[in-house]
């Protein structure tokens, strides 16, 4: 068990000692999304100090986040995860159990310092924050958007746009561009008058919609001129605009901001190194050395004045970007998502 004075100084002394060896027991399987973002940022940002830090050993692992897949092991008492990192379903997780209620004395952190509610963050520790933005081609847009109105206006800016295809952040902007304020989204969004409200909106536009389901879809669109504005990841857009020179700018208004967490499963095996592990992974420094490898922002609130300041500018989390930001509301998806799915991919195929 981490003590609260180590948590707090965000492992600083414990990553000057040499690694103390582990004993068989203190060691951790932790289960992430694969590809570059675990292979390069977690592993270099989070892992590798960690082990270096307690000398605990990590065996990584990926899942695709099938809820199901943890239920059977949590019901069966067969849980072989320590810690998950998780994103949306991180509400289903919640509201079914499925994961320790945290003890952030445990953990010698202080919740009020991260982003995220308190019903998430009674379930885990977040560590990065990412969105969901509009971009569009500035040279062919030199006056361009600046809220989200302005995507749903096809007379002050005429063309395609392309949209995620899918219910989440389209419902939410839907009602922004139809006049709902920011802090009422999601109560408007609870009501079936307000998810009638959403959808018209969007008829508004549909005519002039191209769907898109893969994250580099939106920077290939707005290149290649066949929409002048697309809903994108901002990372998406930020490694574009470095790999490959595009011209591409991003609207922040109403940026959709969501989170990934480290969370236990209940039951896991080793829980006081998973509890180490997250008081770990919620300090200041892996989350601003993050962003060295990658265009997340911390979730961390103090994580901010430790990024390279040439970097922050351009994240998620920058203060700029989230002054008028709409959080991800991860127990209403929870609820609604099948409902919500359901619903929209009846309306895309309607005439």
């Amino acid at each position: 068990m981490v003590t609260g004075a180590l948590a707090a100084a965000g492992f600083a002394a414990g990553a000057l000692l040499p690694p103390r060896p582990a004993f068989a027991s203190e060691q951790l399987t932790i289960i992430s999304w694969g590809g570059g973002y675990q292979d390069v940022q977690l592993r270099k940002s989070f892992f590798e100090p960690f082990t270096k830090a307690t000398g605990i050993k990590i065996t990584e692992d990926q899942w695709n986040g099938e809820v199901s897949k943890v239920r059977a092991m949590v019901q069966t008492n067969t849980v072989n995860w320590d810690v998950l990192d998780v994103g949306v379903g991180i509400g289903e997780l919640c509201s079914h159990g499925l994961v320790e209620t945290l003890n952030w004395n445990r953990l010698g952190l202080d919740r009020t310092k991260f982003l995220g509610d308190d019903k998430t963050l009674d379930c885990g520790v977040p560590h990065h924050a990412s969105s969901t933005v509009i971009a569009y081609d500035r040279t062919k847009l030199k006056n361009g958007p600046k809220t989200i109105a302005d995507f749903f206006d096809l007379q002050k800016f005429p063309g395609k746009r392309a949209m995620q295809k899918g219910p989440t952040s389209n419902l939410e902007w839907a009602l922004v561009a139809d006049g709902v304020l920011i802090k009422d989204v999601y109560k408007v969004l609870a009501t079936p008058a307000g998810v009638d409200r959403a959808f018209k909106k969007l008829d508004t536009i549909k005519k002039d919609v191209i769907w898109w389901t893969a994250g580099t879809q939106p920077a290939q669109l707005l290149g290649n001129g066949q929409v002048v504005m697309s809903t994108a990841w901002s990372g998406s857009i930020n490694n574009a605009v470095k790999e490959s020179g595009l011209p591409l700018e991003i609207m922040w208004d109403a940026q959709m901001l969501s989170l990934d967490f480290w969370v236990i499963p209940k039951g896991a095996r080793h829980l006081d190194e998973a509890y180490k592990f997250l008081a770990f992974g919620g300090s200041p420094k892996p989350q601003a050395d993050m962003t060295r490898y990658g265009n997340n922002g911390p979730a961390n609130k103090d994580a901010m004045a430790l990024v390279d300041p040439t970097i922050g500018p351009n994240l998620t989390t920058s203060p700029a970007h989230m002054a008028n930001s709409l959080e991800f509301d991860y127990s209403f998806w929870g609820d609604k998502r099948d409902e919500l799915n359901q619903r929209f991919t009846a309306w895309v195929v309607q005439q």
